[in-house]
């Protein structure tokens, strides 16, 4: 991948005759993409200084039983799209932290509902301080006009990529 700032040379020999919007895409898309790898680091950073280092499929584990208390473990398991198996040591790994909790369904006495607990939660707010700082730290070394450039950009991407996302699955 060429880095972010490049001339975009071996960029444009691959585009070969595509018009000039095409290539100016192709050419932003690359920058974006440096960028967004650039970005990853960052979050991964941010995460594994906080208090207590988890991998990426326990933290993203922790953030899915965030925003769905009480899913059980098939839910789990579909939205992080692994299987049962993987899906319940993780859970194991979780519970032994401390930060998860498994409960049974009032009603259906076979089913366990997952949840975090108090330090599971202040694990995530955390990390998510932390990551929030890490970008804060980047934003505030840009030049303002840079800033509102990019948080435009953003605007729009996040509008156009709305208007044009699949609809959730069992929806058409």
């Amino acid at each position: 991948m060429t880095r972010l700032g490049g001339t975009g040379g071996e960029r444009a020999d691959r585009l070969g005759d595509e018009d000039g919007a095409e290539a100016v895409a192709w050419d932003v898309a690359w920058d974006v993409a440096g960028a967004v790898e650039s970005l990853a680091v960052l979050w991964s950073l941010a995460a594994q200084a906080a208090v207590l280092r988890l991998s990426p499929h326990q933290l993203r584990a922790l953030r899915v039983l965030q925003a769905a208390p009480g899913l059980n473990l098939t839910g789990l398991a579909e939205q992080l799209e692994i299987g049962l198996p993987t899906a319940s040591r993780l859970c194991d790994r979780l519970e032994a932290a401390g930060l998860l909790e498994r409960a049974l369904h009032p009603h259906r006495r076979r089913e366990v509902r997952l949840g975090l607990t108090v330090r599971g939660r202040r694990v995530l707010d955390d990390v998510a301080a932390r990551r929030a700082q890490a970008l804060a730290d980047v934003l505030g070394a840009m030049e303002p006009d840079d800033r509102e450039a990019l948080r435009r950009g953003l605007r729009a991407f996040a509008a156009v990529r709305g208007a044009s996302a699949p609809p959730p699955s069992g929806e058409s």
